[in-house]
């Protein structure tokens, strides 16, 4: 067990002399430096909080806080769902949202490289125009580029760009001892010894702290459509998804959606979905060069879906229509969590023909322990995101029934040859679902490599191993 020393008033000045007006001590920080949006795995103010805007100051604070054997959490927008940037063990949260510049747009080696507090938004917002943008798509848009690489973020159009790690070409990143390394660039491969850029990638800040990225650009697709598929049952809907995955029409987006869920968006958003009759759907988008492209792959869509059980097949193909579906879409989780007064959430992936399975297996064991649960997911790559709801139930009630449907869903997920975490990482919150699901070999080749990096333990403590 590691001893970590208290942040006292003395390292506050030399913090200060590093990034004077940016460090803010004891009561000057705001509580909301203490929580991810996941507010259910705890909250705890840091201590210190630095924003620094520069590697060399991240560095300056991480040499000093190595020697000292000061806890070091590193921040990026807060919207992770596991609580990976709670300072569990106190200490300093070093918060990235001030290096938010994009540096350069390389249109010719279709690259972008950005600091890493960098907002998606901000990004795809900056591509516009360029004729290039940047794939991956993750649910919460106001998230940092530096915490979506933190995680290995994916989203909805994973099932045919791929996930984060996937255009991470090249980072600036800090170790705990305060040497600044450049990892990778701009080319496509390398076959140069490990990569220690991809080790990077999904660590968490644990490893070290991830200032800068180079991140592969795509040429942007000339025209897209989504259908809407309504189905009578979710059972239906899912098993349906591997025959749309064969059918040549490869798919940018297939999400799984339950009535239920819909209609916690409408009443979060104010708005109507094109649809609630059903008690499923599916929701493809496809993307092309040009709206002729598109003709071929709707074509074999409409024509297969209604043999798979759909009850109807309905095209969006103004931007209203895409925009009312996808908002909707974008805003389930804010929806369900305005609609309890506390939740938890499992992220697991199973191979794409098991998730009928494991969605049976969810909605029974939500039912035996007593919890609502909600889910939807990312069909196409065997991601779902279950929610479960406390509603009205005690404390007491709350708790056991929550930790009965998340111990069986993560059982259930490693008996069908899935992981515990698809997209949302690991942080503090599951980290003995980890263990269970990698056993100790793995996880003792993983504390290894943790302390090659971080021989002090200084970085993210009590996150992931």
């Amino acid at each position: 067990m590691i001893t970590y020393k208290p942040v006292g008033k003395e390292d506050a000045v030399y913090f200060e002399s590093l990034m004077p007006g940016r460090v803010f001590f004891k009561g000057a920080v705001s509580e909301d430096y203490g929580h991810d949006e996941m507010t259910e795995y705890g909250s705890r103010v840091p201590e210190i909080l630095l924003l620094p805007v520069s590697a060399r100051e991240v560095g300056g604070a991480l040499a000093y806080c190595d020697t000292e054997r000061i806890a070091v959490t590193a921040r990026g927008a807060g919207t992770g769902l596991c609580g990976g940037c709670v300072p569990v063990t106190g200490g300093v949260v070093l918060s990235l949202e001030r290096m938010n510049r994009i540096l350069e747009i390389d249109t010719a080696n279709m690259t972008v490289t950005a600091e890493a507090g960098v907002l998606l938004t901000d990004l795809n917002k900056a591509l516009e125009g360029t004729g290039l943008f940047y794939p991956p798509d993750p649910g919460e848009k106001t998230a940092t580029v530096g915490g979506n690489a933190a995680t290995n973020a994916g989203g909805m159009r994973a099932v045919r760009y791929g996930v984060t790690r996937n255009y991470v070409l090249g980072m600036e990143a800090v170790l705990a001892s305060g040497e600044v390394l450049r990892l990778g660039g701009k080319t496509v491969k390398t076959s140069s010894g490990y990569s220690l850029t991809d080790l990077m990638v999904g660590s968490e800040g644990t490893l070290g702290i991830m200032t800068g990225l180079t991140l592969k650009l795509i040429p942007e697709p000339g025209a897209s459509i989504s259908l809407l598929i309504p189905f009578a049952d979710l059972e239906d809907c899912i098993a349906a998804v591997p025959a749309v995955l064969a059918s040549g029409c490869e798919p940018t987006a297939v999400e799984f959606m339950e009535r239920e869920v819909i209609v916690c968006a409408e009443h979060y958003l104010g708005k109507k979905f094109p649809d609630t009759a059903s008690d499923a759907y599916l929701l493809i988008r496809l993307d092309r060069s040009g709206a002729e492209a598109l003709r071929e792959p709707m074509d074999t869509l409409t024509e297969l879906l209604p043999s798979l059980g759909a009850r109807d097949v309905l095209l969006a193909d103004t931007d209203e229509r895409k925009t009312s579906i996808w908002d909707a879409r974008g805003a389930f989780l804010e929806a369900i969590k305005g609609s309890t007064p506390a939740m938890d959430e499992c992220d697991v992936v199973v191979p794409r023909d098991r998730i009928a399975g494991f969605v049976r297996f969810a909605v029974r064991t939500g039912r035996e322990q007593g919890v609502r649960i909600c889910l939807f997911g990312h069909a196409g790559d065997g991601n779902l995101h279950v929610y479960t709801c406390r509603d009205a139930l005690t404390e007491a009630d709350w708790k056991a029934g929550n930790s009965g449907v998340m111990d069986a869903l993560y059982r259930e997920a490693r008996n069908l040859g899935g992981e515990m975490s698809g997209e949302h990482g690991v942080g503090h919150a599951k980290r003995k679902y980890l263990l269970e699901s990698r056993g100790e070999s793995q996880l003792r080749l993983m504390r290894g490599i943790k302390a090659a990096f971080d021989p002090n333990g200084i970085l993210n403590p009590g996150k992931v191993v």
